[in-house]
């Protein structure tokens, strides 16, 4: 058998990055329900044995340069491991839900990016041809491939722990906007007499300029956004005691039905981004009405869906009562500002006239 020569090895390459790459397109869904569910821990050992192919074609480089042939062997058992990875990965989505599939999706494209990276690092360091200052380190790619598998083992197994994860991080969202609303001051009163423009270290705070009717403002806020933590805390508990009632091969209502409250969780984040944002002078009343108006539904939403999916703790629905209660509270306080607002805007058409 005659020997490769150095430009095959890159003719060798081709068709296995586009196999692998067409491999790749079977995640844009997960594995059809009629096929054989792979069980996750054969994944990942999958995961494992080709961190350890990455590895041995680090080591190719160790010393002098590994002959053509070598090289072309260690990259063929390097593809079958990676298409075998892939395959078997894929046949583990049977019955992910849109939020546990995207998470794969995007970390089984990590290995494979990193692996092609790898492999043609190889051909253009035998070939010579990388550019000049840009010489790549083998070892140090080999590495990168190796990271990329120890951060798939990551990745949930399930769809209520992808669906978990997601909604905990709507909740340290709301964590961080609750503590800015708890750092707002009222704006200092100056001595009778004193114009201000004097000291401008207070525009540093952005809290430091509120009048006591947006201080007002600000605690409503404050509370809202506390008694929606609450309520995203008991859904957490809810969902997690729904783990015996998952079954992988008849399960798509109730994974619809979680996707569904993973939305409508991460909806009310936004909205409570937007309310934390009009606590600010100027204050947008009628901004805030609609705001708390869209939470009100999405909880109403929320609470019709968990009671679909199993009786609804007391826990769960007092959190969710005392949020309503919240909202009602501030909508009728605000109907009352905007109600203000217009008479004085009124008064004052009046007056120039």
């Amino acid at each position: 058998m005659v020997k490769p020569k150095r430009e095959d090895l890159n003719q060798f390459l081709i068709p296995h990055l586009n196999t692998i790459y067409d491999t790749l397109q079977l995640f844009d869904r997960p594995a059809p329900l009629t096929q054989e569910k792979v069980n996750w821990n054969d994944v990942l050992q999958m995961s494992d044995h080709l961190s350890k192919q990455a590895t041995i074609v680090g080591m190719l480089w160790t010393g002098e340069n590994p002959k053509a042939e070598s090289l072309k062997e260690t990259m063929e058992s390097y593809f079958n491991a990676l298409q075998g990875f892939l395959l078997c990965c894929h046949g583990s989505t049977v019955g992910a839900g849109s939020t546990l599939s995207s998470i794969i999706h995007v970390s089984v494209k990590q290995i494979v990016d990193s692996s092609f990276r790898l492999l043609q690092g190889s051909v253009s360091l035998y070939e010579g041809s990388y550019e000049k200052g840009k010489k790549p380190s083998i070892p140090q790619l080999s590495g990168v491939v190796w990271e990329a598998c120890s951060g798939f083992k990551k990745v949930p197994a399930t769809n209520i722990i992808a669906i978990g994860r997601g909604i905990t991080q709507v909740a340290v969202s709301m964590k961080d906007v609750l503590r800015e609303m708890k750092e707002v001051k009222p704006a200092c009163a100056l001595p009778e007499g004193e114009a201000s423009g004097g000291n401008d270290d207070s525009d540093e705070d952005l809290g430091d300029d509120l009048s006591p009717e947006e201080m007002e403002v600000a605690q409503m806020v404050a509370e809202i956004v506390s008694d929606t933590l609450t309520v995203i805390k008991e859904l957490i508990r809810v969902i997690t005691g729904m783990i015996k009632l998952e079954n992988p091969k008849d399960n798509s209502g109730f994974v619809d039905s979680l996707e569904k409250l993973l939305k409508l969780c991460q909806g009310t984040g936004v909205q409570i981004d937007e309310l934390g944002a009009c606590v600010y002078p100027p204050q947008e009343l009628n901004k805030m009405r609609q705001t708390v108006k869209i939470m009100q539904g999405n909880l109403e939403e929320v609470e019709s869906e968990v009671k679909r999916l199993t009786n609804s703790p007391d826990a769960f629905s007092e959190a969710c009562g005392k949020l309503q209660n919240s909202m009602k509270q501030m909508d009728t306080e605000l109907d009352k500002r905007c109600e203000a607002e217009v008479v004085v805007e009124m008064q004052n058409v009046t007056l120039g006239n």
